[in-house]
């Protein structure tokens, strides 16, 4: 078993990378899905992906129970919630309030975590969230926004985002992370089919031109990057995790400047470091005069993030 504090590093780094491909992928998927219909690219890539994984359960010969399917298919729910949301409500939205309201999830993780599963937030945490929700503002609004419908729906994106987080970190430390993993995307498969049959998309038409956008949102933005995130929370918090994924629209701001010209206004820059400063000042630890009692019944709801074993368990069997 790694080190408590090598293993919280280790899941940090890990999950940092994660917001780096899915950052920069953010341009590539935009080219992929004004190609083909949205639902044709989502289930091709999920499917495609779920296949891979597929392969290496099987190949690995992981174990697998109904407990472990149901949690998958709950945590590709919320995730494919999250996709479709989004799609919809960026069709009456603007793409900076979509991005901002989608990283509210920052404030939802440790809202319900706090209400429904008894996680403890620290004060640190608290006061990452706040820079990192001032930041993302300023990054995706440029410091001015005005509401419409489709801001509901992107609304109601950011709640399955945050329940995504939270699920992943409550079945993660218990069940095994290969199957949680293919099958979750497997979900998103499916039901991204089903959506594509409704609208009438043919999604089993095959369409060379977005070939390269597959290969690298395959590999990379879903294999790679959901198996971390399902791996590595088990040694950190969700509310933690929630504050690194804050970094996607700074990665993917500084590729579309790298790549398409885009530019960063002042407010963008100094939303950009906001983001980058909540993250840092979620892992410090602040003098104790800031911290506010708890009473120790809290204390002891908290879940023992970062004593995970392999298979996602913690420390004791007790989690069985």
């Amino acid at each position: 078993m790694m080190d408590t504090k090598a293993g919280k590093w280790g899941a940090d780094f890990l999950l940092l990378v994660n917001t780096f491909f899915w950052g920069i992928t953010f341009v590539i998927v935009k080219d992929a899905i004004s190609t083909v219909g949205v639902f044709v690219f989502l289930a091709q890539r999920f499917f495609f992906a779920f296949i891979i994984l597929l392969l290496i359960c099987l190949f690995a010969r992981r174990p697998v129970t109904r407990a472990t399917f149901r949690q998958g298919c709950v945590m590709g729910l919320f995730l494919y919630g999250a996709f479709a949301l989004q799609t919809l409500g960026l069709l009456y939205t603007t793409a900076s309030n979509a991005a901002f309201l989608t990283g509210l999830n920052i404030v939802l993780v440790p809202v319900i975590g706090g209400i429904f599963f008894g996680h403890r937030v620290t004060a640190a945490m608290k006061t990452g969230v706040v820079a990192a929700t001032v930041g993302l503002f300023l990054l995706s609004t440029n410091g001015t926004m005005s509401l419409n419908r489709g801001d509901i729906l992107v609304t109601f994106c950011a709640v399955c985002v945050a329940l995504h987080v939270i699920y992943t970190g409550e079945f993660a430390r218990r069940s095994d992370v290969y199957w949680l993993t293919a099958i979750q995307i497997g979900t998103v498969a499916f039901l991204s089919g089903c959506a594509g049959v409704v609208t009438g998309d043919d999604i089993f038409q095959w369409h060379p031109e977005i070939l390269g956008a597959l290969i690298i949102c395959v590999l990379f933005a879903t294999v790679f990057c959901f198996f971390v995130q399902t791996s590595m929370q088990r040694f950190t918090s969700p509310t933690h995790t929630a504050l690194i994924f804050c970094m996607e629209p700074v990665f993917g701001a500084i590729y579309a400047y790298w790549a398409a010209g885009e530019r960063f206004g002042p407010w963008g820059l100094f939303g950009a470091l906001l983001i980058f400063t909540g993250m840092i000042l979620s892992e410090v630890s602040l003098p104790p005069r800031f911290i506010l009692p708890r009473d120790s019944a809290a204390q002891s709801r908290e879940p023992a993030w970062g004593n995970g074993n392999g298979n996602g368990d913690e420390g004791t069997q007790k989690a069985r």
